[in-house]
Order: C-alpha cells, then sequence, then structure tokens
C-alpha cells in the first residue's frame, strides 16, 4: 500500500512533491484544500497523508484535518509541512497525532526518508495490534469425510469474493474455523478478523463495544466495527444480538459508516461479514426475536455446518489432531489411539460436537498413565456397567418389555444404523466390520427397514418412516 495523499494550498508545492513521489513509485493523490482533502480521505483514506498547516480559502486548517484524521483513521501517518514554522506549532502538531513536522523549503531527500520511517511504523504498528488481539489464528480445516469435504467445497466458492456468508450448525461443530479458513484465503487475510461473541456481552454494552464512544473524558476509544476495518468482523450467534442492536446493524450494512455512541461524526468502514447461528432463524424472525431484513442482508450466501454426527468418519484424524495440538501447547503425551478407542467414539453421542471431542481428548492426556496407545477403557461410559457378569451388556428397559423377535430386530435396527453412520454411509466397510457378506447386509438392511440417504455431502443411515409406523 503506498498511495499518499498530498494537501497544499501552493499548487507548484503540491504538484513537485507528488511528481517526486511518483518517480519513487509512490501513487499519489492532490488536494489543493480541506473540502477536496476531506473527500478524498473518506473516498479512501490514504496510506499516509501530507499536510500543509495553513490552508487558504479552506474551512479547516491542517491542525483540524489532522484532529479529523487521527479520530477517524488512526492507522494513516500524517506528516506536517509548513512554510510558517515554529516551535509552538510543532509540538501542537505533534501532539496531535502527526509522525513529523518538515519545514519548508524543505529537503527531498530529508522528506523521502520521513516518509519511508512512517510508513513502516504504521505498518508494524498494524502487524503489532493484529498479533496483540490473536488474529493470526490459523484456520485449520481438519476431515476427510464426504460431509467435510463438501463444506470445504462450498467455503472455497465464497473465499474470493465480499459476499455475506451466514454458517448455520450446532454449537461446538467449527463454525469459527470455517469463518477463518474463509477470512486466510480471501483478499482481505492481510487484515483483521475480529469476533463478536452475541452471546457473551450484555445487551445494554453491545453498541458501545460494537460501535466504540466518544467522550469528553475518555476521548475516542474505538469499537470492534472499527477495529475490523479493511476486514473481516464475525457475529458469532448473531440470533443473541438485542433487537436494538440489530436495527442500528443493519443501518451499518447498507451505510457502511455508523456513529459512535456519544458522538456525532461519521465513521466509515470497508467491512466483510461473515455471520454464524445454532437457531433457525426463520423461527425466531416469527417470534419477533430478530429482524427479517437483518436476516436477508446476511444470508447472501448460506451454508450448512454438519455436526460431529454427521462426520464420524472424521473422529480418528480430529482426535489425532487434537492430540498433536494438547502435545505442542501443554507437553501432554503424544499418544495413539487404538482401534476400539477409536470404535467407541465413532458411535458415541455427541452433543457438544467438535468441541466436546477436543475436551474429551484433553481430558484423557491429562488423567491418563501415559501409556501407548489410548484404549476404550479411558473413555467415558455412556450406559452404566451391570455390577455383576463381565461382558454382559446392559438391556435398555425398553428391550426389556418386547417379545424376544421384536426386541432381536430393534436392536440389530439400532446396532446396524450406528455402524453405518459410523463408516459415513459406506455399507461394503460396515458389512466388513460387522463380518457379514455386502447382499446379506442389503437383505437384511431391506428387513429392518433401514434406509440410506444423502446428507450434508454424505449419506447417513435412517428408518424409513413406514416402517416405524408398523413397529409401533
Amino acid at each position: 500500500m503506498s498511495d499518499i495523499l498530498i494537501v497544499d494550498d501552493e499548487r507548484d508545492i503540491r504538484e513537485l512533491i507528488g511528481d517526486i513521489l511518483e518517480d519513487e513509485g509512490y501513487t499519489t493523490r492532490l488536494a489543493g484544500n480541506s473540502n477536496d482533502a476531506m473527500a478524498e480521505i473518506n473516498a479512501e483514506p490514504p496510506a499516509l497523508l501530507i499536510l500543509d498547516i495553513w490552508l487558504k480559502d479552506s474551512k479547516m486548517d491542517g491542525i483540524d484535518i489532522l484532529k479529523t484524521v487521527k479520530r477517524d483513521n488512526p492507522d494513516v501517518p500524517v506528516v506536517i509541512i509548513s512554510g510558517h514554522g515554529n516551535i509552538e506549532i510543532a509540538v501542537a502538531a505533534i501532539k496531535q497525532g502527526a509522525y513529523d513536522f518538515i519545514e519548508k523549503p524543505f529537503n527531498i531527500d530529508q522528506l523521502l526518508v520521513v516518509i519511508r520511517r512512517a510508513m513502516e511504523t504504521s505498518r508494524l504498528r498494524r502487524e503489532n495490534h493484529k498479533l496483540k488481539r490473536g488474529e493470526v489464528k490459523a484456520a485449520e480445516m481438519i476431515g476427510e469425510s464426504a460431509a467435510f469435504r463438501a463444506l470445504v467445497s462450498q467455503l472455497d466458492k465464497v473465499t474470493k469474493s465480499n459476499g455475506r456468508v451466514m454458517l448455520a450448525g450446532p454449537a461446538g461443530s467449527g463454525k469459527e474455523v470455517a469463518a477463518r479458513y474463509i477470512h486466510a484465503r480471501s483478499n482481505r487475510a492481510g487484515g483483521p478478523f475480529v469476533t463478536v461473541n452475541c452471546a457473551g456481552v450484555e445487551p445494554d454494552m453491545m453498541e458501545a463495544m460494537l460501535f466504540g464512544r466518544e467522550s469528553a473524558k475518555r476521548g475516542v476509544e474505538p469499537g470492534l466495527l472499527e477495529q475490523a476495518h479493511g476486514g473481516v468482523i464475525y457475529f458469532d450467534e448473531v440470533a443473541d444480538m438485542p433487537l436494538g442492536t440489530q436495527s442500528k446493524i443493519l443501518r451499518v450494512l447498507v451505510d457502511q459508516s455508523f456513529t459512535r455512541v456519544g458522538g456525532s461524526d461519521k465513521v466509515r468502514v470497508d467491512l466483510r461479514v461473515i455471520s454464524s447461528t445454532n437457531r433457525d432463524l426463520k423461527a425466531e424472525i416469527a417470534g419477533g426475536r430478530f429482524r427479517e431484513e437483518l436476516f436477508h442482508r446476511l444470508n447472501v450466501v448460506p451454508i450448512g455446518v454438519p455436526s460431529l454426527a454427521e462426520r464420524r468418519e472424521d473422529i480418528p484424524v480430529l482426535a489425532d489432531h487434537f492430540i498433536g495440538e494438547c502435545n505442542q501447547s501443554q507437553g501432554l503425551p503424544l499418544r495413539k489411539i487404538s482401534g476400539d478407542a477409536v470404535a467407541l467414539m465413532q458411535t458415541m453421542t455427541w452433543p457438544g460436537n467438535v468441541r466436546q471431542l477436543k475436551n474429551l481428548i484433553e481430558r484423557v492426556l491429562i488423567l491418563g498413565d501415559g501409556s501407548d496407545p489410548i484404549e476404550a477403557r479411558e473413555l467415558p461410559q455412556e450406559s452404566a456397567a451391570p455390577e455383576e457378569g463381565e461382558g454382559r451388556v446392559v438391556l435398555s428397559g425398553t428391550l426389556a418389555t418386547l417379545p424376544l423377535r421384536e426386541a432381536r430386530e430393534a436392536f440389530e435396527r439400532e446396532y446396524l444404523l450406528t455402524q453405518i453412520n459410523r463408516f459415513g454411509g459406506n455399507i461394503s466397510r460396515t458389512a466388513n466390520f460387522v463380518g457379514m457378506e455386502r447382499s446379506a447386509l442389503h437383505r437384511k438392511l431391506k428387513s429392518l427397514g433401514v434406509v440410506t440417504s444423502q446428507k450434508s455431502g454424505g449419506r447417513i443411515a435412517r428408518v424409513e418412516e413406514d416402517e416405524v409406523e408398523n413397529a409401533s
């Protein structure tokens, strides 16, 4: 970024500076008065501003423009030039945020050195600010299943556009990772990624957090929208955003500008918006809890993020990934996972999805004895084991009330449903595991009313409704 705006009421000087800077490879814009200068800044903030203190026939002098620029675009470095320089003016300019003060007539080599240093300082400040906010967090997508591949295919299609994306999926399924994946592969990858936790902020604090605030005592406090300028703002669980804030965010999406709490000036922002939800937003709209117009503004490209139950094939590779993460970040043992443990994890219920799996792996590594590999006995058991008789299977209350033939059919149905879903709808792998010929398994599934269908890019097993009605 090398766009420099030169503001000076003397045409010869601004054109001379412009010609010299263009010879050095910079792009320049010129303005002879405060109105033209502010119009250029509002159209697109420059990488650096060279600003004369005294501007004839202008509503604002250089100090006034400096104050406005440092308030609305604090990352833009400003170099002040003046033919009437004195210590008081230089001190006033530096106090208001100018990078440096150069007196006319100036040495061109000196001006070029100051410009290079100012732009490098600004670049380093932006990078440091991003590091402090943790915006460099990796966006690694892990998986191999058909449902996972379908998700990544959809994400790849939206990376290069500025279209607004709505990620819908259950809590813990990895919606923020998907949002960061889009950002990391987009044209805004060098800009910030700012998360707004809509469910974790008190409603009366939401607007100050988003829009920032101005007060005589504390000055200007930029909000998250300003911090996301040039990058992506991610509304996590947008259904939890207060109704009053929803209408104001809608205005921001339309105008790409807003007013800080307690302020009066418009702040312009360049943002890409990605949102997520684990709720049915159409039901929220019907209940009067979400604005329909905002939904249509945010839901330009809807993408479903599958639950862990819809991508059980990915559990082994996800578990291995989390083991590696825990080893690097906490020094926990780098353990393998036994086949029995993998089979058990693939048949468990995961209401907390990928987040729950990550927590389970961390807990096993912390509490385990460090032996390799992780065994099934180290994993939580979803049903209580019988007090006596090792190797016995716990009989549910429902099965205990059925005649033997019906109980056997119910067990076989649930067992095969679990195994097919464990293998992502792959009948060949299921048949191999359960020890049946593929044709025999097909006949058994037909007799039990079990069918497979497409969902979230993969196949899942389910019971035909007619079969359920007949069984009941």
